[in-house]
């Protein structure tokens, strides 16, 4: 029973982490082509939207004011941090601004899990130690490579780690009612700013790929609460925060930007730290 418990949280981890490199990856080309607090707007709309939806056919109780509070919270951070990586990801390489940004994103669950849970078992140590050696190998660029938007990579990573420990308070007895309170604060602050600065909404040819990017952000982070439900708190932003090999991944693919040798290391290494991590 643990072991399937260990594993469920791997699960839910990893599929949340598919889901944020692919919404990250069309966020980020949105972000080429407009506005990125329009296309913040429009991605919390939607995910707000679907969470709202969720909620009601599943017949979800509305949490208490407290988790009410924490999701605001996480809202209002996300708010802030979700563009900042967007236009990093939108003036610089998608293959090294996601992983940068990956890599601070774990560090602040982790220190918060081990005063709240205590250190794992040494195999998962092991494991997560394993995985964050991926995550940096993923994100070194090579010698050619010019860093744009490295502080707003820096302030995202920071940012999306507080959002996490936030969240997963929020989702403690519930979790689509926290993710929509989370999206509905965040969809405020990014309409305001949209509205002062005088962007715009995206248009028809960029609209579909920002809905796509909404929707599996905001599935992403329900993915993440379950899995940290299931399983550790660190385990499971460590895994999620893996996402990068996919937007790496699709960057390579569709932009054409080059895979090192490095990165490619990291990638199979963290697949030899998911098994070590699940463990139980």
């Amino acid at each position: 029973m643990q072991l399937s418990t260990g594993l469920s949280a791997a699960v839910f981890a990893l599929a949340a982490a598919a889901s944020f490199g692919i919404a990250d990856f069309c966020g980020g080309v949105a972000a080429k082509r407009v506005h990125v607090f329009g296309v913040l707007t429009v991605a919390r709309l939607c995910g707000l939207m679907i969470m709202i939806a969720a909620a009601l056919v599943t017949g979800e109780q509305v949490p208490s004011g407290h988790a009410l509070a924490w999701a605001c919270v996480a809202g209002l951070i996300g708010g802030v941090a979700l563009p900042a990586f967007y236009r990093a990801l939108a003036i610089g390489k998608m293959g090294i601004g996601a992983p940068v940004t990956a890599v601070l994103t774990v560090a602040v669950p982790v220190v918060v899990a081990a005063f709240t849970e205590g250190l794992p078992r040494p195999i998962q140590v092991a494991g997560l130690l394993l995985a964050l050696t991926a995550l940096w190998l993923i994100s070194r660029p090579d010698a050619t490579t010019r860093f744009d938007g490295l502080g707003l990579a820096l302030l995202a990573g920071l940012g999306f780690g507080t959002f996490l420990v936030c969240i997963h308070q929020a989702g403690a007895d519930s979790v689509c009612w926290p993710m929509a309170a989370a999206l509905a604060s965040s969809f405020v602050v990014s309409a305001l700013i949209l509205a002062v600065q005088g962007g715009s909404l995206p248009g028809r040819s960029a609209m579909n790929v920002v809905i796509i990017a909404g929707t599996l952000d905001s599935c992403g982070n329900v993915l993440f609460v379950l899995a940290s439900k299931y399983g550790r708190l660190d385990v499971a932003a460590i895994l999620s925060s893996l996402y990068p090999a996919v937007t790496v991944l699709l960057a390579w693919l569709f932009l054409k930007e080059q895979i090192t040798w490095l990165q490619t290391a990291g990638m199979t290494a963290a697949l030899i730290a998911v098994p070590l991590i699940a463990t139980h």
